[in-house]
């Protein structure tokens, strides 16, 4: 056929090798610059087989052809439209080019059909632009203030660092690396002795500013060695947070510690809690700036949520920096609404996540809604997370009577409904090794945030241990390191039982059950599970107590009487029973067919 004003080049692609059919080296560079460069006009059929072109194109900087020939991994084919002529070999025979015509108005129907202007378009080539970022030079959530336990230290993980935080005798808090200096073993095992931190392996203590004050096994007259110290974090206590910095080069920057405007509006209450995932943080972040998956995934979890209400979401970005993003989101179709107010989520480094909204009542007052997550990453493939709801609307009569631990499970409950998936998700992106943009198929209408977080990663993963972005990666240079391994029979049988925790009250670490990933951070709940379990050891003993004394009493009255009791007291059993299974069992998803 003949070849005029526009040729063709066809790229035929098989199993990590490319011959390119175009002769000279001059000639195959002007084949690449005009993949990026010289497209004009195409027709569907050529989007079509350029659309097969993209996991390789995106590879493509410069014209490298043998980084080409490392990238393809499936038969490919190309067809490009170009201006300017330059030395192609022929086509040899007319039923290729009919072949290929056909395949490319096949696809072309296909991608049409499929709707991809729903898709987030990618421009290839383009990635995001690196800029200075050190995660050590960052403040960190780190515990609930509230949470915090008096008797005893606490251990705590940032990314790869163990920290040990404790009150001391005077009230103040304190965090320091979680090794003793002597054997390296784990100060968060140890107990808090006279106001000061102790190592349960030997004794030694510390305090304030992590000096070593005794040594129990020191000669006398001998002096305690100066290299006995503790390397120290510093931390603030910040709207009922303590946040810790993980700088010991640079000196801290209290700028950079979040505040919370709607927190401090008066009148203002929240309900906050803690929950330790089995899954990385990014995924965890992904997951939370995601509102399209609350009606599917929480479907009846509470009024608010209807797998009939899931519909397209829009996406409005307002602000787009180093430090992160923000902007506007909400029901396509509430858009249209007079004086609608639509939902306002911000992204803030490390990893700060909010969600407001604002409500303009009948009568001119408003109100301020707040959904808060603070996420921490606590190593590989875990993370820990502080929630706060709150509002400065009154709650209605109805939602009073329920205790905070009810809301308390009942968020338990909503993370256990994702679980499954995005720890699933976490082990695909660590056994692909791939980018979200090779992996991910982005909607406009629903993963808009998640773009956006995955491409500010990109930006910034360079100054993090390991991380996950849209174009680029950098895998965890050390393996993740499994702590708590049990050992021996009965911790073995321990850890095989996950809603319980085993035998008795010894419960072994399992962040895969709920005592573990709430209860235990949360003196609230401990608090509540401690009473249940007491009052229902009394009921239980009371009630065989009256059973007792209904068989050997003689009177009818008597006997009913005690009996009715008895009745009661098992009822009684049964409700405390309930509470304590809500407080520690898992949600387990019945699947059922719609």
């Amino acid at each position: 056929m003949r070849v005029k004003k526009k040729m063709l080049v066809f790229c035929w692609v098989k199993f990590a090798h490319v011959n390119w059919r175009i002769g000279e080296e001059e000639d195959k560079k002007n084949a690449a610059d005009l993949l990026f460069h010289t497209w004009k006009q195409p027709q569907p059929s050529q989007m079509a087989l350029l659309q097969l072109s993209q996991p390789f194109l995106s590879d493509v900087k410069n014209p490298n052809f043998s980084q080409i020939n490392k990238t393809l991994k499936k038969p490919t084919t190309i067809l490009i439209g170009r201006t300017k002529p330059f030395l192609l070999h022929q086509l040899k025979k007319k039923k290729n080019w009919q072949k290929l015509s056909a395949l490319a108005e096949e696809i072309s129907t296909g991608l049409q059909e499929e709707g991809d202007q729903s898709v987030i378009e990618e421009v290839i080539g383009k990635k995001e632009e690196a800029v200075s970022y050190d995660w050590t030079e960052e403040w960190y959530p780190l515990y609930l203030t509230q949470n915090i336990p008096d008797d005893s230290p606490l251990g705590l993980t940032v990314f790869d660092k163990q920290v040990v935080l404790y009150r001391d005798g005077d009230g103040d808090l304190w965090c320091y690396e979680d090794r003793c200096p002597h054997r390296l073993a784990k100060l968060s095992e140890g107990q808090i002795f006279d106001g000061r931190l102790e190592c349960l392996y030997h004794g030694w203590q510390f305090e304030g500013n992590g000096k070593c004050v005794k040594i129990p096994q020191l000669s006398t007259g001998a002096k305690i060695p100066q290299s006995a110290c503790l390397k120290t974090y510093e931390i603030k206590d910040s709207q009922g947070v303590v946040w810790i910095w993980m700088s010991h080069k640079t000196p801290s920057n209290t700028k950079k510690i979040p505040f919370f405007e709607n927190f401090d509006r008066p009148g203002f209450r929240d309900i906050s809690t803690i929950h330790e995932l089995p899954y990385d943080h990014s995924i965890l972040l992904e997951n939370l700036m995601d509102p399209a998956h609350v009606p599917i995934s929480h479907d009846r979890t509470d009024f608010t949520a209807k797998r009939e209400d899931a519909t397209s979401l829009f996406f409005e970005v307002t602000e787009r920096n180093e430090r992160g993003f923000a902007g506007n989101w909400g029901r396509e179709r509430d858009r249209s609404t007079p004086d609608y107010i639509p939902n306002f989520l911000r992204f803030e480094a490390p990893c700060v996540l909010q969600n407001n909204r604002e409500i303009v009542g009948k009568n001119g007052e408003r109100d301020y809604f707040s959904g808060l997550f603070l996420c921490r990453p606590s190593g590989q493939g875990k993370s820990m997370l502080i929630v706060r709801f709150g509002n400065t609307r009154k709650p209605p009569p109805l939602l009073r009577i329920f205790p905070k631990w009810y809301f308390h499970q009942n968020a338990s409950k909503v993370f256990e409904q994702d679980m499954g998936f995005l720890s699933s998700q976490n082990e695909i992106l660590l056994k692909e090794k791939l980018p979200t943009r090779e992996l991910y198929i982005n909607l406009k209408s629903s993963d808009t945030w998640v773009s956006e977080y995955r491409k500010w990663m990109d930006k910034v993963g360079h100054g993090m241990p390991y991380y996950f972005g849209h174009s680029t990666i950098s895998l965890p240079e050390n393996p993740a390191v499994v702590e708590h391994a049990p050992a021996g029979f009965v911790a073995n049988f321990s850890a095989s039982q996950p809603a319980k925790g085993g035998i008795g009250a010894m419960y072994a670490p399992n962040p895969a059950n709920r005592y573990f990933r709430h209860v235990v951070h949360c003196k609230g709940c401990m608090g509540v599970l401690k009473s249940f379990t007491a009052w229902k050891k009394g009921l239980l003993l009371a009630a065989l107590v009256l059973a007792a004394t209904a068989i050997l009493v003689s009177g009818r009255q008597w006997k009913a009487l005690l009996l009715v009791s008895t009745a009661l007291c098992l009822a009684g059993v049964q409700i405390c029973s309930t509470a304590i299974s809500m407080n520690t069992t898992n949600f387990i998803r019945t699947h059922r067919r719609l």
